[in-house]
């Protein structure tokens, strides 16, 4: 159990695991020293369900929790004034309580607020048991809550970082793939399972998508993260970009499955040219892996060598891209009825080479950070005044000195 912990200590689901049962027992202790109640579980399913996986979804999490429970608790007290349990009475209560719990906005514990409603509703001494479900499910959110501030969870920005890299492999591998195909003859179907490899990337997205979200998250009111807004804009539109290219990367496959039911028989492409555009497809596989590393590299030396290397791989797609388009041209003299494929084919290849161009990155990092703080300083006014504040202090102490 040990080894396998230590194995796992950075995945997610094992930290997650280990932090709710600890978080749960320590609820579970306190209720019983502070309630009346000789089994006290709503303290610990509180905590259970508070403590989350990032310290901001904690926070949110929590509060949202403690709302919809007392909401429930004082539903069924006004209740229990006025009517007992009986079926008509039961299917009220769960009728007000899921509207008042979508007019209080707990988003998704709505649910919770019917759940605690009917606990409530259900037994005998009303005041007593509501008081204590109110003071257990406090005690099991503040100590979800405090479990989170004493004992910060991880940082997931290694975990969201590996599944861009992951994804960028497979994109990688499925240009590979069909590079490999130019120069021999290609059936419909082996054309067509590589469009379906293209589609399925979406789905790879939206996992990374889902790992990159909780990694943003995890950056969020944690006192170890100095540049959080920087690493989130960097990975953010990391993945946009490679978003972009999973979808040109789609209309290119479905280009070449054109080509494949045209060309039927015979290869799709003269030799020269299929080993001209596989080369190039090559270099632009390599470049989408460098261009993934890149941003995902936290360390300055890493990310200088990962940028030589995009740089490297994109100045040699762009040397390919020429002498590609020479050969195609002369293949297009050839078989005058292909030329839009074969221009779709380069234009799709252009696409992908100007989304990893690190100019156009660095203008979108741009934008997205001016973005990202002027909408700061919309939502939270008098926020962004004191940091304004406080670097206008730094300013007059540096020029002091």
């Amino acid at each position: 159990m040990i080894g396998f912990i230590g194995r796992h200590y950075r995945d997610p689901v094992v930290v997650q695991t280990l932090r709710s049962t600890a978080a749960a027992t320590i609820a579970y202790v306190v209720a019983l020293w502070l309630s009346n109640e000789p089994a006290p579980l709503t303290a610990p399913l509180t905590a259970l369900l508070v403590v989350q996986v990032t310290l901001y979804s904690t926070l949110t999490t929590g509060i949202r929790r403690v709302n919809s429970v007392v909401v429930g608790v004082l539903i069924a007290s006004g209740f229990s004034l006025l009517v007992g349990l009986s079926w008509w009475s039961l299917g009220l209560i769960i009728l007000a309580s899921l509207i008042v719990g979508h007019m209080v906005r707990v988003s998704e514990f709505v649910p919770e607020v019917a759940i605690s409603a009917m606990l409530v509703l259900g037994v005998t001494r009303v005041a007593d048991t509501a008081w204590d479900r109110v003071l257990e499910t406090l005690i099991g959110a503040v100590v979800g809550l405090l479990f989170n501030v004493l004992f910060v969870p991880p940082v997931w920005v290694g975990t969201a970082g590996a599944s861009i890299e992951e994804l960028s492999r497979r994109m990688r591998r499925l240009l590979l793939s069909i590079g490999e195909e130019l120069h021999t003859p290609t059936s419909v179907e082996t054309a067509a399972a590589r469009l379906h490899e293209a589609r399925r990337l979406d789905n790879d997205v939206a996992e990374v998508d889902a790992a990159l979200r909780q990694a943003e998250d995890s950056l969020r009111f944690n006192p170890r993260v100095k540049e959080g807004l920087l690493n989130r804009v960097v990975l953010r539109t990391g993945l946009d970009t490679l978003e972009i290219c999973a979808v040109v990367l789609r209309v290119l496959a479905r280009t070449m499955t054109d080509l494949a039911k045209e060309r039927g028989e015979a290869d799709l492409f003269p030799r020269e040219a299929g080993l001209a555009v596989e080369s190039l497809l090559s270099h632009v596989a390599d470049a989408l892996v460098s261009f993934a590393v890149l941003v995902t590299t936290q360390v300055s030396a890493s990310a200088e060598a990962a940028e030589r290397r995009l740089a490297g791989e994109l100045e040699a797609a762009v040397a390919g891209r020429g002498q590609a388009a020479a050969l195609l041209l002369a293949g297009v003299q050839a078989h005058p009825r292909h030329w839009q494929l074969h221009g779709a084919l380069l234009a799709e290849i252009d696409r992908i080479l100007a989304e990893l161009d690190p100019e156009q990155r660095s203008l979108r990092l741009m934008e997205e950070l001016d973005r990202s703080a002027r909408e700061t300083r919309e939502k939270y006014p008098r926020l962004a005044a004191v940091r304004q504040w406080v670097r206008g202090r730094r300013r007059e102490r540096s020029a002091a000195r």
